[in-house]
């Protein structure tokens, strides 16, 4: 990008009509659970689940630090020591193993001395592992009898009138808490794989197949607990809702159209682009209906894991007929819609096993079930052909950009909890919006609204949108220092591009020019087309590459050099001008040939002819001659056009150096110039027009 951008809205080859972009508002009410987001867990089971966690801490603590009470491992010399001594309370014996109780407590090992380590080869006891490291205070304790001991030590105990026990000796607590403190552990990491085992489940969806991975994630929009989306919240889309009439009405009474043998429609495609308002469509259908809304994207079907996919399209039809009459609505269903054998691993690839699912589905049940599959793309073209048959998807409803009509209407369902102020004219905001979908119209009045806020103003002001529509279009202001001279040249080379928009016939009104940088262009000119255009003349698309190059001109003009700000001009004037010899047959020595592919790729009509052209090398110098003649003569008028009115041109940008930015108003006063002139047409006389007939007849394009 270069230092200077003209930046125009297109007003859209295929401008329609649209509907508001919203999604929606989810129920905000207390205890109102929006759909996907995670179940909050009541405060009682939270309460559980803390002094657990708790327990488990303390049980794992007790277990690897043990308490006074846990008995030491002695020799068995100083086994014999302490019973000479009568320190001697009790012991219980069995086998080789003695533990006992002392009269007094004892510490070992003694203070300077270590317990001998373990006997090679075998690991150490528990008791001894314990036993290690600093000196610990007990008054119970454990040892082991030597093989050589002979029967006297029974006599030696009892002259040292030792209570030889019958029972074991407790080392401190009840036999419960023995019992809990020795199996606790290995119970608290069973019961924690069970606890992760069952979370797993059911975040996969339940009990059905591998954790329940094959069961479907669609959301469920309850019509009783959501905010209701009717018609009434959509707008711009007229043509879009009449396709849809029947939809709803089948829904409502089956039996009106059953009685006649009719049928709803299986499946509707709806087809536009971003933003426009397919989702919200469709959730207005269910809205109108009230019916039960499975939402569900082209994407979560498909996993990893081959055979998911079918699973959840199984899964997801099974809940429909449960609930019917329902509506299933797959976004994106370009994602597992593609037309099957172009990438096959292993002979069958997860994404056709989901897609001939889908297909067997949708045979699978009538009309007279109440199940309407609704779905979006804005990619028909890629779908397969056994998808877009009569009998699965029958109807394709085209959600189109809105015109100026309609984007009145989105604006008005977007502003209803917004507080307007007396000089906000909607309409003004509509017809300053040529192109834009309904999502950034939305867009625009929440921005115009936090831009309001922050100007600490009670009401959202017509500026408001203005500065908020260029934030959006141009870029945020940048704050840049610039030097005088890039300043002036700067100037120059945007008040060259609204000359021209003002002297050349059928050029876009000028709306606005600032020398103020925005986004990655340090100078902008805005101009806005005065009506939405459906059909572009060859005299209007030259208008528009005159006032694209109008910047470069200008800076030849008054400084006799070139620098690189023409970049993104000379760029889309070259598009356009090539647009004009392949696609749309304005050039005299070409003809009427399509030598380039359309460019909508959200109609269906993105095709390529890859690396093989369809034309010949001589035919492609001659596209390349013809672009350089357009390019020319339009260079040669906007020079010639400039040199005209020179002193204009001095006098806009001293008042853009002045000011710095220029509205309409302000730009007419200074130039002393007329908005542009309209085109001239006249009919085209054939001289096969037969008597009567009228002259000119169009062709749509």
């Amino acid at each position: 990008m270069g230092w200077f951008d003209q930046l125009k809205p297109r007003s859209g080859d295929a401008a329609g009509v649209n509907r508001t972009a919203a999604n929606g508002a989810r129920n905000a009410t207390t205890g109102g659970a929006q759909p996907g987001a995670p179940a909050k867990m009541p405060p009682k089971r939270a309460w559980l689940t803390f002094l657990i966690v708790l327990l488990a801490n303390y049980m794992l603590v007790r277990y690897l630090f043990p308490g006074p009470d846990a008995p030491i491992v002695v020799p068995y010399t100083a086994f014999k020591e302490e019973v000479s001594r009568g320190n001697i309370e009790s012991i219980y014996a069995k086998g080789e193993s003695i533990e006992g109780r002392f009269a007094a407590p004892v510490t070992w090992p003694p203070p300077g001395e270590q317990t001998p380590p373990a006997r090679r080869g075998e690991p150490a006891s528990r008791s001894e592992r314990l036993n290690q490291g600093p000196p610990r205070t007990a008054s119970t304790f454990t040892t082991t009898l030597p093989l050589f001991v002979g029967p006297d030590l029974e006599t030696f105990l009892i002259e040292h009138k030792v209570e030889i026990s019958a029972v074991p000796i407790q080392s401190g607590g009840s036999p419960l808490a023995t019992l809990l403190f020795g199996f606790g552990p290995a119970i608290l990491i069973i019961g924690f794989y069970v606890w992760m085992f069952r979370r797993a489940q059911q975040g996969m969806g339940g009990m059905g197949g591998m954790m329940g991975i094959g069961k479907s994630k669609a959301r469920r929009y309850d019509q009783e607990v959501e905010k209701r989306v009717t018609f009434n919240d959509v707008a711009g889309i007229d043509e879009a809702e009449n396709e849809l009439v029947e939809i709803v009405d089948f829904l409502r009474d089956p039996a009106k159209y059953s009685r006649l043998g009719g049928s709803a429609p299986k499946g509707v495609l709806l087809v536009g682009a971003p933003g426009t308002g397919k989702t919200l469509l469709a959730r207005a259908v269910a809205g109108e209906a009230g019916v039960p809304f499975f939402s569900m994207s082209g994407s979560e079907f498909v996993e990893m894991i081959v055979g998911v996919g079918a699973s959840r399209v199984r899964d997801l039809f099974k809940q429909a007929r449960e609930h019917a009459p329902a509506i299933i609505f797959i976004d994106e269903l370009d994602s597992i819609g593609r037309a099957r054998g172009q990438v096959s691993i292993g002979g069958s690839s997860e994404q056709e096993q989901t897609l001939n699912q889908i297909l067997t589905e949708m045979d699978g049940f009538s009309g007279q079930q109440g199940i309407i599959v609704l779905a979006a793309t804005n990619q028909p073209d890629v779908l397969d052909k056994a998808l877009l048959r009569p009998g699965r998807f029958d109807r394709q409803v085209v959600v189109n950009l809105p015109d100026k009509n309609g984007r009145l209407a989105i604006l008005q369902v977007h502003t209803r909890t917004v507080p307007l102020a007396k000089d906000t004219d909607l309409m003004e905001v509509a017809s300053s919006t040529p192109g834009l979908s309904g999502a950034d119209l939305r867009n625009l009045v929440n921005e115009a609204a936090l831009l309001a806020a922050r100007r600490e103003q009670d009401e959202v002001r017509l500026k408001d949108f203005m500065d908020s529509l260029e934030k959006i279009v141009l870029g945020p202001e940048r704050a840049l220092l610039l030097s005088p001279e890039d300043r002036e040249r700067i100037a120059y080379h945007e008040s060259g591009h609204v000359i021209l928009g003002l002297v050349v016939p059928g050029a876009d009104p000028v709306n606005r020019v600032t020398i103020v940088p925005r986004g990655r262009a340090l100078g902008v000119t805005y101009q806005r087309p005065d009506a939405d255009r459906y059909n572009y003349p060859e005299a209007y698309l030259r208008a528009r590459i005159i006032g694209m190059l109008g910047g470069r001109a200008a800076e030849e003009v008054v400084y006799g050099t070139r620098t690189t700000g023409a970049e993104s001009d000379i760029e889309q004037a070259s598009t356009l001008a090539r647009s004009m010899v392949t696609r749309w047959g304005m050039s005299d020595k070409l003809g009427m040939v399509q030598l380039a592919p359309r460019q909508n790729p959200y109609l269906g009509t993105a095709t390529s002819f890859g690396s093989d052209r369809p034309f010949s090398e001589e035919t492609a110098r001659v596209i390349d001659a013809e672009v350089l003649r357009i390019i020319g003569e339009s260079h040669a008028e906007a020079l010639r056009l400039l040199r005209e009115n020179r002193k204009r041109l001095g006098a806009l940008v001293a008042a853009l150096l002045t000011k710095e930015t220029l509205d309409e108003k302000e730009i007419l006063e200074v130039t002393g110039l007329p908005p542009a002139p309209a085109l001239q047409t006249r009919p085209l006389a054939l001289p096969d027009t037969p008597a009567g007939a009228p002259a000119g007849a169009a062709v749509g394009a």
